[in-house]
């Protein structure tokens, strides 16, 4: 095994991670607006619980996910540059890449932020927004993936 090999296996791993827990925090959102409509003591059983794994989710498993990926996928730029020179940084392929990774990282601290909010009873979203948001982290993966993949220019 090489170190590129053994970067690019961590770092597809933990963006698995990262991408598991940014699809399934905005399901844990709706969940927890639509209990407003629900009566006591149930609402706030149901908030309470919900609150609670919204929190757990994003300090076990998406802030440590997320900063895996950025390490090993900086770590994968170091290599390749070390390899092929910083060309390939401007190539359209990768500025649709990174673009994507700064994205995601804005939708994961958007969430972040969401999560003090509705914490707070702040939050104005209803649970059909949080549905209908649901797979931006995936149309984001899509274009980062093939991008990647292919490696695809204007030429």
């Amino acid at each position: 095994m090489n170190t590129y090999d053994l970067a690019r296996g961590l770092h597809i791993l933990a963006v698995i991670a990262w991408m598991a827990g940014l699809l399934f925090l905005p399901r844990l959102y709706a969940y927890d607006a639509e209990q407003q409509s629900k009566s006591e003591p149930l609402k706030s059983e149901m908030q309470g619980l919900l609150r609670l794994w919204q929190t757990r989710l994003l300090r076990i498993i998406l802030n440590p996910a997320m900063i895996l990926s950025w390490m090993f996928g900086l770590w994968l730029i170091h290599i390749d540059v070390s390899a092929r020179g910083a060309g390939f940084l401007a190539e359209p392929w990768m500025i649709a890449k990174l673009s994507g990774v700064f994205l995601l990282s804005g939708w994961h601290g958007f969430l972040a932020a969401q999560r003090r909010k509705i914490a707070a009873g702040t939050s104005k979203y209803s649970g059909k927004f949080w549905r209908m948001t649901n797979e931006v982290p995936f149309v984001l993966a899509i274009v980062m993936v093939l991008s990647v993949t292919t490696e695809w220019t204007f030429r």
